[in-house]
């Protein structure tokens, strides 16, 4: 109850914030930019030091993004991950990765301004960072990687939402039919269009500073599923009695060595995956209210946040194995059937849906403001708005651009999703392509020029060598995910999939 009225006494704080900071535009009958002849953005109590409307962000609602983007539906896969390498190293990548995200994190939260951590040029993107401290090609390297990756993680989360509305429908299908499982095959077209098409109209959230209130809600959601997904693994133990496991994972054996080694690299894909959200940092960051500094700020929120989501990691990932041990399903809630508990498995799964919508809108919406400064820069007209009158609310501005830019991406993400429907093996691919280059190698370089490490001294060295080891745990991880695409390609057809 505690923990629910401060969730609420934080969502009055920043509807209050948000408010305050619509007045410092409504209280003048003018245009936004100037009164009098005089800039607007000059006004310190309005407008920050770039001359934005002021920033809101604190800790709290900086880690509620953080949180949105790291415990999604990756958690799921976790005891199917430690299950392709046992009790001793899947804990123990976990925690690896865990250690690395923190500390390069902190790399990434120092490159929002350049220069001076409290006066200097604000970086609002990850490009923006990369564009300033590194420029060259490695713009359009990171342009490339991150945004496939954002775009990958959308069509990720429209995947697992439309198997969590599925395993609902089906838990409802068992109950009312006479022949039980056998009868209640249930196709995932209808449930990821509808997914879709929440989407659309989730996506005309104008930016990251309007969706506070939703990356709240699904970070509730998040721990909502986390902790039913323990409740419901704990339970199995009890009803067999026996911790299920070994130290080494899924024996040769019952598998081909061949397939362990796919199946180990995979697992890796999947773990990077269940951590990576470095590539919208700097967009989290840049709502972010100060004094106190923005870094110091996203520092802490960044220790808040993974230490929470490493330790629900373990939990779920430990006690989903000890449970199925090496037969662990790809989604954990998946494994346990029609249970007697089918309403909590039902809630969980609805809980994950929730979650989902304001989880995409967070790995999208830095893909809608890229898309959208660039068609403003070459078609200046292309920002005109209608207005729609709403009763009972304030009119709303729609820009007729980003209505249908926006809606064709939740479409194109929804279509390819319902021609791939392979939940691990996609949440693989996504992990393994962004892991090393946006979480590791672009915050790393970037802090070695920003603090003027110099070369071939024990801490570049130091550096330098966790960049190379984790380039190659990308490399391999993409390996075994790719190989896992090419497999389930072989059994599936597009748009035919059903649970």
């Amino acid at each position: 109850m505690a923990a629910l009225s401060l969730v609420h006494q934080k969502m009055v704080e920043n509807a209050i914030a948000s408010r305050a900071n619509l007045s410092c535009r409504r209280d003048y009958d003018i245009e936004e930019d100037s009164m009098d002849g005089v800039p607007l953005k000059s006004d310190p109590e309005c407008y920050d030091d770039d001359g934005r409307i002021k920033r809101t962000g604190t800790v709290w609602t900086t880690s509620s993004h953080i949180i949105t983007a790291v415990v999604g539906s990756g958690v799921l896969s976790l005891a199917w991950a430690i299950a392709q390498m046992g009790w001793i190293a899947g804990p123990a990548v976990m925690i690896l990765f865990s250690i690395v995200t923190l500390y390069t994190s902190s790399f990434l939260a120092d490159c929002y301004r350049t220069g001076d951590p409290t006066f200097g040029t604000r970086n609002y993107t990850f490009m923006d960072a990369v564009s300033s401290i590194l420029g060259g090609y490695s713009v359009t390297f990171c342009g490339v990687v991150q945004y496939l990756n954002l775009f990958g993680s959308a069509i990720g989360y429209t995947i697992a939402a439309s198997l969590s509305m599925m395993a609902i429908a089906r838990s409802h299908c068992i109950l009312s039919s006479s022949e039980g499982e056998k009868a209640c095959h249930i196709s995932s077209n209808r449930y990821m269009i509808g997914f879709g098409a929440m989407q659309i109209f989730f996506s005309q959230i104008p930016d990251f500073h309007n969706m506070w209130w939703l990356s709240i809600v699904a970070a509730v959601m998040s721990f909502t599923y986390s902790i039913i997904g323990l409740v419901l693994g704990t339970v199995k133990i009890a009803e067999t009695g026996t911790i299920k496991g070994s130290l080494t994972g899924i024996s040769i054996g019952t598998v081909t060595e061949a397939q362990k080694v796919w199946g180990v690299f995979q697992a890796l894909g999947n773990i990077a995956f269940a951590y990576s959200y470095s590539f919208v940092l700097l967009e989290i960051q840049d709502t972010i209210k100060s004094p106190p500094s923005e870094v110091k700020t996203m520092k802490k929120a960044a220790k808040m946040s993974i230490a929470v989501t490493t330790t629900f990691y373990m939990l779920c990932g430990c006690i989903g194995y000890a449970a199925f041990g090496d037969s662990a399903p790809g989604n954990l809630l998946a494994g346990f059937g029609f249970h007697q508990l089918y309403w909590l498995i039902d809630i969980a799964n609805a809980a994950i849906v929730i979650h989902l919508v304001g989880a995409y809108q967070v790995y999208a919406q830095p893909v809608f403001a890229f898309v959208e400064k660039e068609a403003a820069k070459r078609w200046p007209k292309i920002d005109k708005e209608f207005k729609i009158s709403i009763p009972g609310l304030q009119p709303y501005n729609q820009n007729i651009f980003n209505l249908v830019w926006r809606t064709v991406f939740v479409i194109i993400t929804t279509v390819i999703s319902m021609m791939l429907p392979f939940f691990n093996d996609v949440l693989g691919v996504i992990g393994a392509l962004g892991f090393w280059p946006l979480t590791v190698y672009f915050p790393v370089e970037m802090y070695i020029l920003q603090k003027r490490i110099p070369k071939w001294s024990m801490r570049w060295i130091c550096l330098e060598l966790m960049s190379v080891v984790c380039l190659i745990v990308s490399i391999v991880a993409g390996l075994g995910s790719v190989v896992g695409v090419l497999i389930d390609l072989q059994k599936y057809k597009p748009f035919s999939s059903d649970y």
